[in-house]
């Protein structure tokens, strides 16, 4: 009996290592397959993108380096022919600045109105609820129609804009307002921050309903009056839902097409043209479907420059902290 429980004994510290081994091996193996259990959840999601974003990408980089016909048939390599001819157009470096100031504008008035806008909508006031849905109906509204809507506006001869201007005697005479240039953008700006309006309103709005009220109780304690606590509470603690709002507005007003293709057309020639519109113009216009692919790739760039300088002047990574 004293043998056969000697061997017991020493058996099982042989058995126990290697049950040991077995058992930290599957329990490594499992958390690794956990590990893979979001891209379950995730892998569709990753899929769409790269089939709606990368691969457009991917073919639009592809096609800027070929030789396209005015049919659309690709007749080789072209190299960077086209990012030359595309450079050595005059009014490439007007539209480009141009298209900085259309976007600057409109993400700042559109920001600094939308702050004001949604203080308003966060208010308590009878009839809040209409007023709310009344903010959305331009957002919801389709934007070509709204830019379509606008340009019988200010038609100078039956326009509502001149009428009234008329008949309060604030102009003698009808004004084509399309047809300078610099008043023309000034129009197409207000435009687009009227259809920017309602969705930057809402995300300021979200915001502020994230703000606790015992924070403004604490700063009214403290001796803080409406201003102070605006620019130090309100401001401070709405840099998430501006940072986002800001980012969404750059990159739509960046890659706006229908108010200014359909209120100017991008004229007269060249003198209202964004980089969308001229793009739209070498490829249809001018059938240079290679130089119009080389400056969607520009375009491309600038949407992912100006949004980094946001995100840098906004100093977003104190946000992380």
């Amino acid at each position: 009996m004293h043998d056969v429980q000697h061997a017991d004994d020493v058996s099982l510290p042989d058995a126990s290592p290697g049950a040991s081994r077995s058992g930290g091996a599957s329990s490594a193996a499992l958390r690794r397959l956990r590990k893979l259990v979001p891209l379950l959840w995730l892998g569709p999601s990753i899929l769409l993108i790269a089939f709606v974003v990368l691969w457009p990408v991917v073919e639009m980089a592809r096609t800027s380096l070929q030789k396209i016909t005015s049919s659309g048939l690709t007749a080789g390599w072209n190299g960077v022919v086209n990012y030359s001819d595309l450079f050595d157009e005059d009014a490439l470096v007007p539209v480009l600045l141009r298209t900085v100031l259309w976007v600057a504008g409109v993400v700042v008035v559109t920001l600094l109105l939308s702050l004001a806008l949604g203080q308003l909508l966060n208010a308590r006031f009878p009839g809040r609820r209409v007023v709310r849905w009344a903010v959305i109906v331009p957002w919801a509204a389709s934007v070509l129609m709204t830019a379509l809507i606008w340009k019988w506006m200010l038609d100078n001869f039956s326009g509502l804009v001149n009428r009234v201007l008329l008949d309060t005697h604030v102009i003698g005479h009808p004004h084509n307002w399309l047809g300078d240039p610099h008043q023309a953008m000034i129009w197409m700006m207000w435009v687009a921050v009227f259809v920017s309006l309602p969705f930057t309103s809402f995300v300021i709005l979200a915001g502020l309903q994230t703000i606790p009220a015992d924070v403004y109780e604490a700063a009214r304690v403290d001796g803080a009056g409406p201003w102070r606590s605006y620019f130090q509470i309100t401001l401070p603690l709405l840099r998430p839902a501006i940072l986002i709002a800001g980012i969404i507005n750059v990159i739509n007003v960046f890659n706006s097409f229908p108010i200014i293709y359909e209120m100017t057309g991008g004229g007269p020639g060249n003198d209202t043209d964004t980089t969308t519109t001229f793009m739209y113009k070498l490829a249809f216009s001018d059938q240079h479907v290679g130089e119009s692919a080389a400056m969607s790739v520009v375009n491309f760039a600038l949407v992912l420059l100006m949004v980094l300088l946001y995100l840098r002047f906004s100093r977003w990574r104190e946000e992380t902290q």
